[in-house]
């Protein structure tokens, strides 16, 4: 589904990434690990196109869209993606219900459209009595699952989080880990996600292990 062919980037002198090669499967709950400046974080902006490689080609369902100018890479990360971040990025001053309905009126939904994908997002997390709450009255992990809806709220091929559990509890943090492999069992969702947690990584399909801007496979070792 995604494909990444031979990507760099750098930041002034310094090569982050340094021709990265892989792919990700529909369905795939994929970890990317490594240690801190290993370039987790600049992969994961670059696939979710928050972030143009130096060089090399981003192919989504066989669409290379690294050809795409800032116009068209909006539209398709607001069509195609969702993304997770450590400390959930909520807008303090809407409620769970309208934190979940702005993806859609970004889209162009109507709001009464918008205002039913939320309250349905609400119910699948068990998060109805929330829904006229603002981020400062829901828990940290109350305000990740609503994140995690706000993510989904225009059916996303794939969903990209950068450490989503990163501020939560054990048991926040175990019950996160449970939604993303529900949501890939019952929804069919693909999932990116930068993790420093063994955990998690050890659940996922697959690991990506990144040392110093290359991919080492978990599986055999070799840098691609």
């Amino acid at each position: 589904m995604i494909q990444l062919d031979n990507i760099h980037k750098s930041f002034g002198a310094l090569e982050v990434l340094k021709g990265i090669s892989l792919q990700v499967e529909r369905r795939e709950v994929v970890s990317i690990v490594g240690s801190s400046g290993a370039g987790k974080t600049t992969l994961l902006q670059v696939m979710g196109t928050l972030l143009r490689p130096d060089e090399g080609r981003i192919v989504v369902d066989d669409t290379d869209i690294s050809r795409y100018n800032a116009r068209q890479l909006a539209q398709f990360r607001c069509e195609h993606l969702g993304f997770v971040f450590q400390f959930h990025q909520l807008l303090p001053e809407f409620t769970a219900e309208e934190n979940i309905m702005i993806p859609c009126l970004i889209k162009g939904e109507s709001r009464a459209a918008a205002r039913d994908r939320a309250r349905e997002l609400l119910d699948f997390m068990g998060l109805s009595a929330r829904t006229g709450h603002k981020p400062a009255h829901l828990s940290g992990g109350e305000a990740q699952r609503v994140a995690v809806a706000r993510a989904l709220a225009n059916h996303p091929d794939v969903i990209l989080a950068d450490e989503p559990s990163g501020s939560l509890d054990t048991h926040n943090k175990e019950e996160l880990h449970r939604l993303f492999f529900q949501l890939r069992d019952e929804l069919g969702q693909t999932f990116v996600i930068v993790t420093h947690d063994d955990g998690l990584a050890a659940q996922c399909d697959r690991t990506i292990r990144l040392v110093d801007g290359c991919v080492l496979s978990a599986d055999s070792l070799e840098q691609n």
